[in-house]
């Protein structure tokens, strides 16, 4: 179905709503700052509420937008980790809020100093297409647990979901504490413009740039989750049939529409052939009599399918090989049904070689020594995951040492996602900041430094004139 549906009208009628919004949501900010444990326990327990009685809306939903989306990938990829998170920070939100204690230096006690997590205010949020619930509701759960008020910007690549999402949220919340907009790139953009105190941004490194672009104007400080080439190693030293089942699932889960799935393989220049023997055995055990299977989403819009195909005929004209792993199959573009496509023989002058694939197209790199295959990691733009297929602890640790990437996965793949007692970020082109668990709570609270001192004032004694014994004392103990 769905490609952008918002009508300019659409897009103005919203647009002109974002100012009203964004200062009603500041003015309600300032007469509660610091809302108590309870009623952010309580904000919690609604949204998991709403999201649980909605879950199978949702999938509906979903689905309808991307054309066909299965349900346990939306189950999986969507409502299931996000449901995890509530949970997660639920248990420990307590222990989050508590101020923190530290030291005071003994030239000016007596005193006392901790830090206190005070909300930051209003929250800006701009969700991508590719997981509308995961990448929504999951910021949403630490800026209300921080204390935030919300205001999210669906993509217009998403107009059902966004309905549903737009109905649960409002249903749940005060437009006052959580506001959902949707329509097209002119809502986005005026979206940046305002004044949050806080923008969180998940998307492309191109549309990150303009991000960070309009929200400096108001040294709006933001949090951006991009991409980029995520990388898988295969050692020498796993067998390929169990090194294929580590990363499979996460770059067929979407139809390989996650910023987090395998983007290329470093394979064992000796062990190609097998490799492509393997991918191709495990994915048709995965998705059987393939044109049918309910199990395997299309991809969300023409534009998106197009690309993909662009990007692979121009790679077979640059000299690749390209590889489906379904034989015969008679693609359907009104279905936008892509199966698992690999590609060999690629070089650097190719767009996927370049570029985030963002869909079911897999390159394979060769190398032959370990420090070969780091050092073409090393010369790529940081990515925000990499992957690393082998049992040694001595390559392990090697890889870990000598690479660089926003999170790193062992012996599976996109899961670290899901670990809600990690951050998840990138670094340099694959993004900046952290979100998810504590990180989000700190993310999107102000660490205030407190320092009490109570009756008394010790600081008088050092008041001018100088040159009294108190300042003779104090440069000969401290001043050394």
């Amino acid at each position: 179905m769905a490609e952008n549906m918002y009508s300019q009208g659409y897009d103005e009628q919203q647009i002109s709503q974002l100012a009203p919004v964004f200062n009603k949501q500041k003015q309600a900010y300032q007469q509660q700052p610091y809302p108590s444990l309870d009623e952010r326990i309580n904000d919690l327990l609604a949204l998991k509420k709403a999201l649980l009685s909605y879950e199978q809306r949702i999938i509906e939903a979903i689905s309808d937008d991307f054309g066909q989306r299965s349900a346990d990938d939306t189950k999986l990829g969507d409502i299931l980790p996000t449901v995890l998170a509530i949970n997660y920070t639920l248990k420990q939100l307590k222990k989050w809020l508590k101020p923190s204690k530290r030291h005071v230096g003994l030239l000016f006690q007596p005193a006392k100093a901790f830090v206190m997590y005070q909300p930051l205010g209003v929250v800006g949020i701009i969700t991508p297409w590719n997981y509308p619930i995961f990448l929504s509701i999951g910021p949403l759960i630490t800026a209300l647990a921080a204390g935030n008020r919300v205001m999210i910007k669906m993509s217009e690549f998403t107009p059902a979901v966004n309905k549903v999402i737009n109905e649960m949220l409002s249903n749940t919340f005060n437009a006052n504490k959580v506001n959902v907009f949707d329509g097209g790139a002119s809502v986005a953009a005026q979206f940046t413009q305002l004044a949050f105190d806080h923008l969180l941004f998940t998307g492309s490194t191109r549309v990150g740039k303009m991000v960070m672009s309009a929200a400096a104007k108001n040294l709006t400080p933001v949090t951006l989750e991009l991409g980029g080439k995520s990388p898988t190693l295969i050692a020498e030293d796993i067998a390929i049939d169990d090194a294929v089942s580590r990363f499979i699932l996460a770059k067929t889960l979407n139809a390989g529409q996650t910023c987090v799935a395998p983007d290329y393989i470093l394979c064992p220049a000796s062990k190609i052939e097998e490799l492509v023997a393997a991918c191709k055995k495990q994915f048709t055990a995965m998705y059987p009599n393939f044109a049918e299977n309910n199990d395997y989403g299309g991809i969300i819009n023409n534009q998106q399918y197009q690309r993909l195909q662009a990007w692979l005929s121009e790679a077979q004209e640059k000299g690749a090989s390209v590889i489906p792993l379904v034989d015969s199959l008679k693609t359907d573009i009104t279905a936008r049904k892509m199966p698992l496509t690999l590609v060999t023989n690629v070089n650097d002058d190719m767009t996927l070689m370049q570029d985030e694939i963002f869909g079911p197209v897999l390159p394979i790199v060769p190398y032959v020594s370990l420090a070969e295959a780091i050092d073409y990691i090393n010369d790529r733009p940081r990515p925000l995951a990499l992957y690393l297929c082998s049992y040694d602890e001595t390559i392990q640790q090697t890889v870990l040492t000598q690479t660089h990437a926003g999170g790193v996965c062992i012996n599976d793949a996109a899961v670290q996602v899901a670990q809600d007692d990690m951050p998840f970020g990138g670094i340099g082109p694959s993004g900046m900041g952290h979100y998810h668990g504590y990180e989000g709570f700190l993310t999107f609270s102000k660490a205030k430094s407190v320092l009490v001192k109570g009756k008394l004032n010790t600081s008088k004694m050092a008041f001018p004139p100088y040159g009294k014994l108190i300042h003779k004392l104090i440069y000969k103990f401290f001043l050394r």
